[in-house]
């Protein structure tokens, strides 16, 4: 980010990041790529560091870092070091179900699972999206039955869940108003539960999807045939899991916005290098006009990104963030994003189309940017009704 964008304090956290990827996370990372998965230990040591969590209360046991800044100082150490698909798992532990249960959560319930967010005993996954249902939550299917001891039987599928495979548990959107599953369901008609994994509990993950990139991130379908979830794992109250995912949804759409500007800003320094030492005609590519006008073209347009992405986070820090400005923001840097790492993939010249340059993997994981969190027409939607609502 730009000069005066951080403080010291920030820096100092910068460099327990720095010392942390080095250590734990750069050995391994093409190990985990290549098979699909990450091992727990990292999520362990990322626990032993401080680096889980970062917005719990210190009544919890936390540090209670609620300014985003040190979530985006996470994100540019993991771009930098091309372990791009832990900054996608973290993101779904931090920044989709942990907000969830802080702000929404009983004071029993977070007693009961915020250390465990800290200590890496429990990593969660968010499970919205169906194979029907995606951006339209309304269209969600898993139906949630109470029974006569409090408790609720969870029947139905998800797809797309990050982290299925390696977490403890998700954050389940079910329909609970018994409603016709085939219709779409009303305001009121959907609840949240945080359920875990349990032997023969109804709850089981299926095989692993194969995606384009952040293959180190393993990402599955879920399955529930009557999993019998507690009624204390109830969030936020019955009927208020559209409302919930709602207030929710700003941190998240942030979140997107801030990996892909980290991605973006990564790929244009090592475009950078990459370009000073490759010769073509007997001199680097970087003498090239073209190649300098196409560089001081993308060092404008991210830093106009940075300039939008600080402006939203010192929002969303005031508490004046909404689905609104979270949209535009996703919406504008994520598009510039793929569009800047599309050029600079072009400026590597063919070594761009192989997987093992940055640029390729940052290409790959820069294209989920436009899609998770709300894809970018659901976001031109989302900001269009606002514009032309009376």
């Amino acid at each position: 980010m730009f000069p005066g964008f951080y403080e010291e304090i920030h820096e100092e956290f910068r460099e327990v990041v720095r010392e942390f990827v080095a250590r734990e996370v750069t050995p391994h990372y093409k190990e985990w790529d290549a098979a699909h998965l990450m091992d727990r230990a990292v999520w362990e040591a990322a626990a032993e560091n401080g680096l889980l969590g970062l917005a719990v209360g210190e009544d919890h046991g936390g540090m209670g870092l609620t300014d985003y800044r040190f979530r985006m100082i996470l994100d540019e150490e993991l771009a930098r070091a091309d372990a791009l698909g832990l900054a996608l798992a973290l993101h779904l532990h931090d920044d989709w179900v942990l907000p969830a249960l802080r702000r929404f959560g009983t004071a029993e319930q977070q007693q009961t699972w915020l250390p465990r967010f800290l200590d890496s005993s429990f990593i969660a996954s968010v499970a919205f999206t169906e194979p029907g249902a995606g951006s339209d939550l309304r269209g969600v299917r898993t139906k949630a039955v109470r029974q006569d001891d409090g408790s609720w039987l969870l029947t139905g599928q998800k797809t797309f869940i990050g982290n299925a495979v390696s977490g403890d548990g998700a954050l389940v959107l079910a329909r609970t108003d018994g409603s016709d599953v085939k219709r779409r369901g009303g305001a009121a008609s959907f609840s949240l539960f945080l359920v875990e994994k349990q032997d023969d509990s109804g709850y089981q993950v299926g095989s692993q999807l194969e995606k384009m990139g952040l293959k180190a991130s393993d990402t599955a379908e879920l399955f529930f045939s009557e999993a019998r979830v507690p009624a204390e794992n109830l969030i936020g109250g019955e009927g208020r899991g559209l409302e919930i995912a709602k207030e929710i949804l700003p941190q998240g759409r942030l979140a997107v916005a801030a990996g892909a500007a980290a991605v973006a800003e990564a790929a244009l320094a090592q475009t950078v290098d990459y370009v000073r030492e490759r010769t073509a005609f007997d001199r680097p590519v970087a003498e090239f006009q073209n190649t300098r006008f196409q560089l001081a073209e993308l060092q404008v347009e991210l830093e106009a990104v940075q300039r939008y992405l600080a402006a939203t986070v010192e929002a969303f820090d005031a508490g004046e963030l909404d689905v609104v400005g979270a949209s535009k923001a996703k919406l504008f840097i994520g598009e510039r994003a793929k569009s800047m790492i599309d050029a600079c993939l072009q400026l590597h010249g063919g070594y761009g189309y192989i997987l093992e340059y940055p640029v390729a993997q940052a290409y790959l994981a820069v294209r989920l940017m436009t899609i998770f969190g709300g894809t970018s027409e659901i976001l031109r939607e989302t900001i269009g009704a606002d514009l032309l609502r009376d």
